[in-house]
């Protein structure tokens, strides 16, 4: 026996700007800093490079460094890499933001709220059910299942873990790929 074809429907999570950082100032109470325009300020001594990221206090202004890189020599870094930290290319600022290592070292961690969205298509009407949705992260925003789906479908989070069969525990924060099946409500 067969089951019913299901409808798959895509839904795409996108980052709308860079995450907050949530990094202590040493000026003032605040726990949230910005990378604002995305600069870098690079320093040589000699033939070692040292790669700073500029970053801003959301509350005083006050501007600090997360260190990229520290003391390397200038021929272990790729030419194109270099002219990037140079040149403050955007891409570069986002992708050395958005590595776990960078964070590790530097103590941050990223304030994802408001900083993505969810494109999804309208939900089928009932006869349709059950359908299939396969969810695609374009950048690493890490979020539950279970409140991404309610946000997608505007369920109750409790309807979700009723309704939703998830490949992955619904409750765990992913920030990668992942399907679910939503069944008909009674």
């Amino acid at each position: 026996m067969s089951s019913p074809p299901h409808t798959v429907l895509p839904w795409v999570v996108r980052r709308t700007r860079l995450p907050l950082l949530s990094l202590r100032c040493v000026d003032c109470p605040s726990g949230s800093a910005t990378t604002g325009e995305g600069r870098f300020r690079v320093n040589a001594n000699g033939k070692l490079l040292d790669v700073w990221l500029l970053v801003r206090c959301t509350s005083c202004d006050r501007t600090s460094k997360l260190t990229v890189h520290e003391r390397v020599p200038v021929r272990s870094l790729d030419p194109a890499e270099l002219d990037g930290y140079h040149a403050n290319d955007a891409a570069l600022v986002a992708s050395r933001l958005l590595d776990p290592l960078l964070a590790h070292r530097n103590r941050f961690a990223l304030d994802w709220s408001g900083a993505w969205r969810l494109d999804a298509p309208p939900a089928p009407p009932e006869r349709a059910w059950p359908f299939r949705v396969e969810v695609r992260f374009e950048d690493p925003v890490p979020v539950r299942p279970e409140r991404l789906i309610a946000h997608g479908l505007g369920l109750s989070r409790n309807e979700v873990l009723r309704r939703v069969k998830c490949e992955v525990p619904p409750r765990r924060t992913r920030s990668s790929d992942f399907a679910f099946t939503v069944l008909p409500g009674e």
